[in-house]
């Protein structure tokens, strides 16, 4: 479904990602790790568009990506949920959610029913700005607006960071929803490892921006813990 190539990409001068090379399958749930600087949201930027490549080619469903604007991306079936959560904090919660209605591929003009049944409290808190909802509640907006474009890729960095323990449940027990009864794919970069061997599938281990480990997660072993991820 979506495959990076020998992918290069410098930043500022400095190279970050080297002949990086990475597979997601359809319907997979994939987690990204490694230690902090390894290049983890350096490769989604890049996935996204957000920051151009060296050399290398992104394919999704064998359609060249990297040749395509950022804006793009999105009408291409790509779900973004950055870093930082990145919402609108002048506009409310509806008017969040709305800005990714425009993408949709059916035309839809209200906000599908189903944010508001993953996420109860978005529907509470409808016509409050997004600047005055809680860390975790930002970050449910977050989702929920990448969500609103109905995406068949759906791609998180870092979600639980600064969030809540009953937040990081209902935030995994969604993207487990969404994977079993709908098949979306989801690219999950995490530093969580409790969380990560929840949900993940598989996993693909970063190193000095190449990808060096890469299985099911069930095959994480301490090992390659102690030798990728511990700090």
């Amino acid at each position: 479904m979506i495959s990076l190539n020998k992918v290069n990409q410098l930043y500022g001068g400095t190279q970050i990602l080297w002949d990086l090379n990475l597979h997601i399958e359809p319907g997979s749930i994939t987690c990204i790790m490694g230690r902090n600087g390894v290049g983890k949201t350096t490769l989604l930027k890049c996935l996204m568009g957000l920051l151009p490549i060296k050399s290398g080619e992104i394919l999704f469903n064998n359609n060249p990506l990297h040749k395509k604007s950022a804006e793009s991306r999105a009408y291409s079936g790509l779900g973004y949920v950055p870093q930082g959560r990145d919402i609108f904090p002048l506009l409310t919660v509806e008017e969040n959610l709305r800005i990714g209605l425009p993408v949709r591929k059916d035309g839809a003009k209200q906000i599908p029913e189903k944010i508001f049944t993953l996420f109860p409290v978005l529907e509470e808190m409808l016509h409050r700005r997004g600047g005055d909802l809680s860390g975790g509640q930002q970050q449910q907006l977050a989702i929920g607006r990448a969500l609103v474009l109905e995406p068949s890729v759906l791609i998180l960095d870092e979600p639980n960071e600064g969030i809540q323990p009953n937040i990081v449940k209902q935030i995994g027990d969604v993207i487990l929803k969404l994977n079993k009864e709908e098949g979306l794919t989801v690219i999950l970069v995490e530093q969580k490892l409790g969380f990560a061997r929840r949900v993940g599938q598989s996993f693909r281990l970063m190193e000095k921006g190449r990808v060096v480990a890469a299985d099911q997660m069930e095959n994480l072993t301490d090992d390659l813990i102690r030798h990728y991820l511990a700090v």
